[in-house]
């Protein structure tokens, strides 16, 4: 028998709960980041927009549509996000193959792509806007967001990989 046919094989069922896994990561992470970016631009409004205007009511109702919205789809994503790892942390433990199918893989290793770059460009953009006098409270808080989002999902993801030692 050849070295390949050793390989755990994905059914249709590892593909789709792998994938539905990390829609609903990728989903509930833009979601919370557009809910934190949102209450920021309600907290710390911007006086040179609507012409020096405070938020008038136009961008109050688009704030708050986009704040709903986030936490709509966070009730509804998140607690897939976790009931989907959940349910796969437990397939695991019965079937510790599964851990190494290639789907897994390689949605582990595309988040980490995606995590490291969206880190690198928040780092890149915050010493730019350092390097040229125009750090403002607001984009710092945006900034130390996506940080803590793309962090997170880095330091887990990375975590796992490490623990199992997944290749």
């Amino acid at each position: 028998m050849f070295e390949h046919d050793k390989r755990p094989r994905a059914t249709p069922k590892d593909f789709f709960l792998n994938v539905l896994t990390i829609v609903t990561l990728y989903v509930s992470a833009i979601s919370f980041t557009r809910l934190v970016f949102q209450l920021i631009n309600v907290w710390f409004p911007d006086p040179l927009e609507f012409g020096g205007m405070p938020m008038m009511d136009g961008a109050n109702d688009a704030a708050l549509n986009a704040i709903r919205m986030s936490i709509s789809s966070l009730v509804v994503f998140f607690p897939a996000y976790v009931g989907t790892m959940i349910f796969l942390q437990k397939t695991y433990n019965l079937t510790p193959f599964k851990r190494e199918l290639w789907i897994r893989r390689w949605l582990i290793y595309f988040t980490l792509f995606a995590a490291s770059l969206i880190i690198m460009g928040d780092v890149v953009a915050l010493v730019n806007s350092a390097l040229s006098g125009e750090l403002k409270m607001r984009f710092v808080l945006k900034v130390l967001t996506l940080l803590f989002v793309s962090g997170s999902i880095f330091v887990y993801y990375f975590w796992d990989i490490r623990k199992y030692r997944t290749e």
